[in-house]
């Protein structure tokens, strides 16, 4: 059998080791943050349980609910209420939550996103709620300056000193499409280079894979190597306004197992689709730098990219998460996922690099599975069963938080802008998975959100290191496949 094709069919028992060894070699940073003013005894959970606890809270409370977030050196779910309802605050800590009654309510800060949008959509700039201040967060990246800098900074001071802050980026948004990766496309002018987030099935059963939006607008054919023939080629592709792409392969009998290659041979069983939850600890792979991991740091977030089409337009961007871990050029479209296997994000763009660190911004999964109609999981004669998860939290919201973008994001969640979100996708639980493969999360960790220890060196130093499924006839890449030789 061949290296590549033995490797995929021992992936669901590769799975739990790869967690162990791998992940802790992500470059950590934990949330030291105490959840200040807050009230009650609140349950310990794990990031996945507090999100399917806001969704749930965000319903009871209705206009009184004003965002929440992970606590993880508590291991709490936090949850904001606006207007001092006794009652209200007593049934979201009967429920398990730490309370923090705080000003501003949802309402104001969706009228605040708005006023952003029609006063300062400059490219180079960014917006999202942070439930932990309460406030919205607006970044400003270095190419804001002049003029451009004088109308953000007195459209943020109108808003309140209470409603927003403002601050600076070392770096510059952009979208991550250049650099080594692990898919190719060749276009005129050169070659296109993205990341395969997580492989899916299609509405019609046939096996494919989500990668970045900005990546399928701009090539339609996918391989996976550099000078290789393709091997897929993509059916739904929206940027901007959103960032994902439907990529289905052109052999309708690929293996597309549901798994993130972290490096080595090693894989991470992905068994469904989550929603982020700010303050939770979240891994990304991509080809050009590896596994890194971070905290979310805000949801539904509007990111405004200079224009690669127009030098005076802007690519504008809604219902991002928001974190601090880092990529660069290449990284486009790869894996964002919790630690028990859930699938979160595609890499969207940023600023900063993985030396320096910066703001990352990532299409959310969920959403993107209910515009294509696509469900996680193996396709072709990929692995089948129903996900490990049974109760997966995609048909809630995005933690319940509320957001600053133009949607109210995936699932029920309390945004700032004017579109319905992603709502109402069923469980990930319900839909077709990995063969019942445990996640991730069911490995000892070695205290807090870290996954247990290891000594292999971080998947990032590995390049090239799975053959190109090219030469193995009916087999497709893991999501988040290693760096493929070549670039510019």
């Amino acid at each position: 059998m061949p290296k590549r094709k033995a490797a995929i069919a021992v992936g669901g028992v590769a799975a739990l080791g790869a967690a162990a060894l791998l992940l802790p070699h992500a470059n950590a940073s934990q949330d030291d943050s105490q959840a200040s003013g807050t009230t009650g005894t609140a349950k310990t959970l794990k990031a996945t349980d507090a999100s399917r606890l806001a969704a749930q809270l965000q319903k009871t409370l209705g206009d009184a609910f004003a965002g929440s977030y992970y606590d993880s050196a508590g291991r709490q779910l936090v949850v904001n209420v606006a207007g001092g309802d006794s009652n209200l605050i007593a049934r979201a800590k009967d429920a398990g939550a730490a309370v923090r009654q705080v000003d501003n309510s949802t309402a104001e800060l969706k009228a605040a996103a708005r006023t952003l949008k029609a006063r300062a959509t400059i490219p180079g700039t960014s917006w999202a709620v942070d439930p932990r201040t309460d406030k919205v967060l607006v970044t400003a990246d270095s190419t804001v300056t002049g003029a451009k800098w004088n109308r953000l900074q007195s459209t943020v001071q109108g808003l309140g000193s209470g409603m927003a802050t403002l601050k600076k980026s070392a770096g510059t948004f952009k979208t991550f499409v250049s650099g080594g990766d692990a898919i190719f496309s060749q276009v005129q002018g050169g070659n296109v280079r993205c990341s395969l987030g997580f492989n899916v099935t299609a509405s019609d059963g046939s096996p494919a894979f989500l990668t970045a939006g900005h990546c399928g607008v701009a090539a339609k054919q996918w391989s996976d190597s550099q000078t290789g023939q393709p091997i897929a080629t993509v059916d739904q592709a929206t940027f901007p306004g959103s960032d994902f792409s439907l990529v289905k392969y052109d052999d309708p009998a690929t293996q597309a197992p549901s798994e993130v290659n972290t490096g080595n041979g090693q894989t991470v069983a992905i068994n469904q689709a989550a929603d982020a939850t700010v303050g939770a600890t979240v891994f990304r792979m991509g080809s050009t730098t590896g596994l890194h991991d971070g905290q979310v740091t805000g949801l539904d977030a509007t990111v405004n990219f200079q224009s690669e089409t127009d030098p005076n337009g802007v690519d504008t961007v809604n219902g991002l998460i928001q974190t601090n871990v880092c990529a660069e050029p290449g990284d486009s479209g790869g894996s964002l996922f919790s630690q028990d296997g859930g699938a979160l994000g595609l890499t969207s763009g940023g600023s900063g690099d993985c030396t320096n660190g910066g703001e990352t911004f990532f299409q959310p999964v969920t959403a993107a599975l209910q515009a294509t109609g696509a469900t996680l999981g193996a396709g072709g004669n990929g692995a089948g069963g129903n996900g490990a998860a049974g109760n997966g939290a995609a048909g809630n919201g995005a933690g319940g938080q509320a957001g600053a973008g133009d949607q109210s994001g995936a699932g029920g969640q309390a945004g700032a802008g004017d579109q319905s979100g992603a709502g109402g996708q069923a469980g990930a639980g319900d839909q077709p998975g990995a063969g019942g493969q445990a996640g991730a999360g069911d490995q000892a960790g070695a205290g807090g959100d870290q996954i247990g220890g290891g000594a292999d060196p971080s998947a990032g130093d590995q390049s090239g290191t799975a053959p190109s499924a090219g030469d193995q006839s009916g087999t497709a890449p893991s999501a988040g496949g290693s760096a493929a030789p070549g670039g510019h």
